[in-house]
């Protein structure tokens, strides 16, 4: 417990002690309450100096010294007892003994005869403290009971009463405190409450409350970056993947994406939605930094989305080098059929034949691939052998069976052999 708080409540307190005539000042603030007034009282000479010599060791930090003082006094009237049992229990809370403090707080409160403000204090305290030691059925009893007793409610009070219901499980209770807390916050909004519905709601399964949780949060609290990942998350699972990719889109132009999970899934996003140039400038500057590993799958992701994208020379090198990372065939493949589109027919060959060596399925098609390349590198000869290799294979006959002809007949056209 913070000092320095404690000792305002001890300062109070023994102002009761010191200073009857302040009292008078708490009980005006009050007239116009329906609740009757209680009757102040004093505790007696001896114990108020006993009680202010415990003060003067605790303002010098000799906790065990005034709990010393404190424990021995013998108050024979119960206010006096309830009133030094309240100072006893502060004591221990102050000293981190919540449990004690706990024990002297209920006898202080047990008799109902503490002056209007400790007695308020002293229960809204033992809540606070049930709290700390995960006594959650008692301190939503002892909340309420302080409510009851001043008839006040504020927001910090109505967020551990949702608090206190979340580690109850009692998921369904915690929506009501927290709206409370909400409209006892007013225009000093706090973003707990709403924290404590999402998490109502997410673990209730209801993600379509929980959207509404977010959207009303975003608004409140736009600096929460913490909220904007949670609503794009959200949308994601209610299926509004375009709201979940615009949400997320402005999430990361405010620089609140900072994981690589994040950044893969606002990818995923864009190509989703037809947007793949988005899609494969945030990987690649990400894969670039370092921020996004730079592996198989990611590289993979990254040529497939600037193939999407029409940018064939980028998607080439991409898949150039998922081949070298993988050594698979299939990419080679890829690689060189890219690399043959965009008229590096050179490239295109080696990488073509890179697939072959190291066991490409589709055999038949990777030749005609060769065949056009040497072609159109004037290699007639070598994309005569390519072709015929081509015809072998049942898939590709028919289509190599034209290009035969063809390569023929432009060798010959232009002098050259086969």
């Amino acid at each position: 417990m913070n000092k320095m708080l404690t000792s305002v409540a001890l300062l109070a307190s023994l102002t009761l002690v010191q200073l009857p005539v302040a009292n008078v000042a708490d009980a005006a603030e009050q007239a116009n309450s329906e609740k009757p007034k209680r009757k102040t009282q004093l505790v007696g000479p001896s114990v108020g100096k006993k009680v202010g010599k415990a003060f003067e060791l605790y303002s010098a930090d000799d906790i065990p010294g005034a709990l010393a003082l404190l424990l021995d006094i013998d108050a024979s009237k119960t206010y006096d007892r309830a009133y030094v049992d309240r100072f006893i229990a502060v004591m221990y809370a102050t000293d981190g003994n919540e449990v004690k403090a706990i024990e002297f707080l209920k006898k202080a409160i047990a008799p109902d005869v503490l002056n209007e403000v400790d007695h308020g204090e002293a229960i809204k305290l033992l809540a606070d403290l049930q709290m700390q030691e995960k006594q959650y059925e008692e301190a939503l009893v002892n909340y309420q009971a302080w409510m009851d007793f001043t008839g006040k409610s504020d927001g910090d009070t109505w967020v551990k009463i949702a608090n206190a219901n979340y580690e109850l499980k009692r998921l369904n209770k915690m929506i009501e405190p927290a709206d409370k807390a909400i409209a006892a916050y007013g225009d000093k909004h706090n973003k707990n409450p709403y924290i404590l519905k999402l998490t109502s709601y997410y673990e209730r399964k209801q993600y379509k409350n929980a959207v509404g949780v977010l959207e009303t949060a975003v608004q409140l609290f736009p600096d929460e970056k913490a909220f904007w990942k949670q609503l794009g998350n959200f949308y994601l699972l209610i299926e509004d993947y375009k709201k979940g990719m615009a949400t997320l889109d402005l999430a990361y132009k405010q620089g609140y994406l900072e994981k690589e999970s994040e950044i893969k899934t606002l990818a995923s996003l864009y190509a989703q939605n037809n947007i793949p140039y988005k899609a494969a400038t945030l990987l690649e500057k990400h894969i670039a930094s370092g921020l996004v590993k730079r592996d198989d799958q990611n590289i993979g992701r990254l040529a497939n989305a600037w193939h999407a994208a029409q940018h064939i020379d980028k998607a080439a090198k991409y898949y150039g080098e998922l081949a070298k990372m993988t050594n698979e065939a299939k990419h080679y493949s890829k690689q060189g059929s890219l690399l043959a589109q965009d008229e590096q027919f050179k490239k295109a060959v080696v990488a073509l034949e890179k697939a072959l060596e190291l066991g490409v399925k589709n055999k038949g098609r990777t030749y005609m691939s060769i065949a056009e390349a040497h072609f159109y590198l004037g290699n007639y000869k070598q994309a005569y052998a390519a072709i015929q290799n081509a015809m072998k294979d049942p898939k590709t006959r028919k289509s190599a069976k034209g290009w035969v002809s063809y390569i023929k007949d432009t060798a010959k056209r232009k002098g050259k052999s086969i």
